[in-house]
C-alpha cells in the first residue's frame, strides 16, 4: 500500500490523494481505479469571514460548520497551516495569525479565543491583558495568561484566569473588537497586583498621552476601597505625575525621591526672550539645577531624519546654552541607576549646596501641559 500523502486543498476542496487499491478487471480486461474521496469545503466567504469580523479574527468549530466546512476538513486545514488552533474549538486563519505575530499582538487573539470559547456576555478583558490591548507599558514579569473579569464568577482555565469583580458600564469600552476595561480601570486593576514601580511607570505613560487624569485615577482608587491590594494601587497613583515621558524618567524620579532629594518639576521649558533654549526633563527652580534622562536610542535612532552626529552636536550646543545661563545639571543613563547612582546623587547634592542664585535671565514654564508632543502609542 502506498505512503499516505497530505490532502489537497485546491479550489476549496479537500481531496484525499491516497493511492487507491486497484479494482477487479472489467469485462474488457482493463483495470479501473476507484475514484478519489473528496471532502467538500464551502468557500469561507462571506459566512466564516463574517464570524471572524464579529469575534475579533477568531471563529469556533460551530462557525466553521455553519459556513459549510466539512468537519473532516478541519484537521488537514490545521496541518497545512491554513488554520491555526488557538484553544479547543477556536481557530483563526494562518494569514490572521501571521499578521498578528508580525505586529506583536498574538495576545489579542488569545483574548478573543477565550471570550469565544466562554460565550459569556458579562466577561471582559482586564488586568494585564487589557494593559496589553491598550498599549500600556507592561512589565516583563507580567503573567502571559489571558486575564478576564466577570461580575458573577471566579474561574481558572487553561491559559486564562477570570477574576470576580463588579464592572460598571462606564468601566468598559471596545478595543480591537473586544470588550475591555478602560485605561483608568485597567491601571487600578494592575495597580493592585504589580510592583509599585511598574505601576507608576504605566500610569506616568498614560498620563503623558492624556489617556487618563489624576482625578480619574483618584476616583478609581476610591471605587476599589477595601479590595485586596487597593492600598498599593492608591500609593502608585499618588506617586504618578504628568510629565514623565519614558520609563527611565519615571524610575529616575522615584529613585531620587527614595534618596531624599526634593521633588523636581517636570518638562520645564527654558526661554531666553522668545527663544526656546531647552525642555528639561527635571528642574529644581530654587537651585537652578536640572537633570536629563539620557537613552542611547536618541543617538542610534534619531527623529526627524537627523543623523547621530547631528543629534550629538545639537545636544552639545544645547548644553552649552544652559551653562551660559548658569543652569547646572547632570545626565543620567539607565545603567547609572545601577552602577553610578551614588556618584550622581553626590553631584546633585553638591549643585544644590551652591546656595541662592542671582535673578535668572531666563524664564521657565511647563511645556505643553507636560504632555508628549507625539503620543507614544501613535509614534509606535
Amino acid at each position: 500500500m502506498g505512503r499516505r500523502s497530505a490532502p489537497d486543498t485546491t479550489q476549496g476542496q479537500l481531496v484525499d490523494r491516497r493511492p487507491q487499491r486497484d479494482a477487479l478487471p472489467t469485462d474488457g480486461g482493463t483495470i479501473r481505479r476507484a475514484a478519489p474521496v473528496e471532502f467538500k469545503v464551502a468557500p469561507v466567504e462571506p459566512t466564516l469571514a463574517g464570524a471572524m469580523r464579529r469575534h475579533a479574527d477568531v471563529f469556533s468549530t460551530a462557525d466553521a460548520l455553519a459556513a459549510g466546512v466539512d468537519r473532516n476538513a478541519i484537521g488537514p486545514l490545521l496541518r497545512t497551516g491554513a488554520w491555526v488552533r488557538l484553544r479547543y474549538g477556536v481557530y483563526t486563519t494562518g494569514e490572521a495569525w501571521r499578521r498578528h505575530e508580525l505586529e506583536g499582538r498574538t495576545h489579542r487573539l488569545g483574548c478573543a479565543a477565550a471570550l469565544r470559547r466562554l460565550e459569556r456576555p458579562s466577561v471582559v478583558v482586564s488586568h494585564s491583558s487589557a494593559a496589553r490591548l491598550h498599549d500600556l507599558v507592561v512589565p516583563r514579569a507580567a503573567e502571559a495568561v489571558v486575564r478576564l473579569t466577570d461580575p458573577d464568577q471566579f474561574r481558572t482555565g487553561r491559559g486564562y484566569r477570570i477574576s470576580q469583580a463588579t464592572v460598571p458600564a462606564e468601566d468598559v469600552g471596545m478595543r480591537a473588537g473586544l470588550p475591555v476595561t478602560t485605561v483608568t480601570r485597567t491601571l487600578a486593576d494592575v495597580g493592585r497586583e504589580w510592583q509599585l514601580t511598574d505601576t507608576v511607570v504605566a500610569v506616568d505613560d498614560a498620563l503623558a498621552d492624556g489617556r487618563t487624569t489624576a482625578q480619574a485615577l483618584h476616583d478609581a482608587a476610591l471605587g476599589q476601597t477595601h479590595w485586596v491590594g487597593c492600598g498599593r494601587a492608591a500609593r502608585a497613583f499618588s506617586l504618578a505625575r504628568v510629565g514623565a515621558h519614558s520609563p527611565h524618567e519615571t524610575r529616575t524620579r522615584l529613585a531620587m525621591l527614595a534618596a531624599g532629594l526634593p521633588e523636581p518639576l517636570l518638562q520645564q521649558a527654558v526661554y531666553l526672550g522668545s527663544h526656546l533654549v531647552a525642555v528639561l526633563d527635571m528642574y529644581w527652580p530654587d537651585h537652578g539645577v536640572f537633570a536629563e534622562c539620557d537613552g542611547l536610542v536618541k543617538y542610534t535612532d534619531p527623529w526627524h531624519g537627523r543623523t547621530p552626529a547631528e543629534v550629538a552636536w545639537h545636544e552639545k550646543r544645547r548644553h552649552d546654552e544652559l551653562l551660559d545661563l548658569d543652569l547646572q545639571g547632570v545626565r543620567i543613563a539607565p545603567e547609572d541607576l545601577r552602577d553610578a547612582w551614588d556618584a550622581k546623587m553626590a553631584r546633585l547634592r553638591a549643585l544644590f549646596a551652591r546656595g541662592p542664585r542671582a535673578v535668572p535671565r531666563y524664564r521657565v514654564e511647563l511645556y505643553r501641559g507636560g504632555l508628549r508632543t507625539t503620543p507614544r502609542s501613535a509614534a509606535a
